[in-house]
């Protein structure tokens, strides 16, 4: 018998006994709900005996998971499933385990990426206090704290090797592989060069054509400089080189306008830092930029006032000559419309803004009747305040977009000085990956926002993890210890 129970058969047995009961109990009486304990027990056994393991399962599933409303009408609150239902369960483990120091790293709270976090969320607790909608508030709220609790600080805790960063993207790369095929198959069905199939091709993913285009402008720049490493097996390169050729044929066909720019953006940050340009000049041109440009606004708006090309359906060239027009594009007037609108909400409530979350249920009555478009609506169910830095300044006053901007330059700060630093070649193309994936949403971030959903936060929040996880531990890291490392 002890032999037996040592190996295993027992409890292998005993468990599929237990769940044909189980399975055969829940179709006699259709309480199909029964159904989900086994996983549920499955997910509470993996969390607590390999919690690495279940966060890149989380992190392989964001592209494959879908909102809850594409199953169940009525709901009072829209998830997506399986992954948001998860990192929840996972944010009440971290708290239930925290007071066992178990996930305690002095290095890692006291890091300055960390700490600008924290006080982010400070205020936006402070500010889900004094919300006009305390109930939004406090989803809003806690759905932004599993997202950095799960994806930024334990995601730093659990990158000890080179290889956690490589899984860390392969595992949200290769999913989104199926979804593009999804998304471009559609498109391709009803016409790849039509733009207005682009806004629904890779539905239920990805709710538009937006943030799918965010999402996978995050992954270029990495697949760019893996794509282009030495020393690789012949497969995994033509591996790499074969998913850069999918992402960026993904991104044209997103016919996502911001998305575009912000790879551009990404690519000017990647030529000041190779060619190690002194940031002094960056940042007086900046100013200079800046000044030039207040005594010139008039002629410049003039000077946009006559591009009256509209966002083409079929032409690209169309498309980009289309971002600057400000007169006749409707989406282009939308987002000015929707960013007035936070503007004049600021200025009813400049400090502690109308409460985290909130926006798309306060706004409609701070639209003027001569900036509505023929796409805007009253219930911002396409798009919020489209931008990362407005959306906190009417939701969480002017400290609320200041805590952003702050965090995201403890970020860049902290991940352009380690480059700098960093002597091992293949931490510093990770480390690049991570800092021009986070610039191409840095940027997207004044034309949309999309932190609050699963699909960005897991980039955004990883790459971040990345960058601390270098700077705290280059040292073990390093080449000199890789062979080392790899090899437990």
């Amino acid at each position: 018998m002890k032999k037996f129970l040592q190996n295993n058969l027992f409890i292998f047995w005993g468990l599929s006994i237990a769940f044909l009961l189980l399975t055969g109990y829940a179709i006699i009486s259709e309480q199909f709900f029964l159904l989900a304990i086994p996983y549920v027990l499955g997910i509470v056994w993996l969390a607590l005996k390999a919690i690495d393991k279940l966060l890149f399962l989380i992190v392989f599933l964001v592209p494959l998971s879908v909102p809850m409303s594409e199953f169940f009408s009525g709901l009072p609150i829209n998830m997506f499933i399986p992954t948001e239902p998860l990192v929840a369960g996972v944010l009440l483990l971290f708290l239930i385990l925290l007071p066992t120091q178990k996930w305690i790293n002095k290095d890692l709270l006291f890091h300055p990426v960390t700490v600008a976090s924290a006080v982010l969320m400070t205020w936006m607790l402070l500010t889900t206090v004094t919300s006009t909608m305390p109930v939004v508030s406090i989803k809003f709220f806690f759905m932004r704290l599993w997202f950095l609790i799960t994806f930024y600080y334990m995601m730093v805790l659990i990158i000890r090797k080179p290889k956690d960063i490589e899984k860390l993207v392969w595992l949200y790369t290769i999913p989104m592989v199926i979804v593009i095929a999804y998304g471009l198959t559609r498109h391709a069905t009803y016409g790849i060069f039509d733009k207005k199939i682009a806004h629904w091709a890779a539905n239920p993913f990805f709710k538009d054509h937006t943030i799918y285009g965010a999402a996978l402008a995050f992954y270029v720049p990495f697949l760019t400089l893996m794509a282009f490493r030495k020393g690789k097996a012949l497969l995994t390169q033509v591996g790499t080189v074969s998913l850069l050729v999918i992402f960026s044929t993904a991104l044209i066909f997103s016919y996502s306008r911001a998305a575009w720019l912000s790879v551009g953006g990404a690519l000017i940050l990647y030529i000041i830092i190779r060619l190690k340009v002194n940031w002094k000049y960056i940042v007086g041109l900046s100013i200079i930029a800046l000044i030039a440009g207040g005594f010139m606004w008039n002629r410049i708006m003039i000077q946009l006032e006559q591009n009256r090309q509209e966002s083409s359906v079929s032409n690209i060239g169309e498309h980009v000559k289309s971002m600057t027009n400000i007169t006749s594009d409707a989406s282009n007037l939308e987002r000015i419309n929707r960013w007035k609108s936070a503007f004049r909400m600021f200025n009813e409530k400049p400090l502690l803004g109308f409460g985290p979350g909130t926006y798309m249920f306060q706004y409609a009555p701070y639209q003027m009747s001569y900036e509505r478009t023929i796409i805007s609506t009253n219930a911002a169910n396409r798009g919020n305040a489209h931008s990362e830095y407005f959306g906190p300044l009417s939701e969480q006053g002017f400290p609320g977009m200041l805590t952003y901007i702050a965090l995201i330059t403890a970020i860049m700060i902290t991940g352009i000085r380690r480059y700098y630093l960093l002597e091992d070649t293949t931490l510093k193309r990770y480390l690049m990956g991570a800092i021009l994936g986070l610039t191409t949403y840095i940027l997207h971030g004044f034309l949309n926002n999309f932190l609050d959903t699963d699909k960005i936060s897991v980039p955004f929040w990883g790459f971040t993890a990345v960058i601390v996880a270098i700077d705290m531990y280059h040292h073990q890291l390093s080449s000199n210890n890789l062979e080392k490392l790899e090899s437990k």
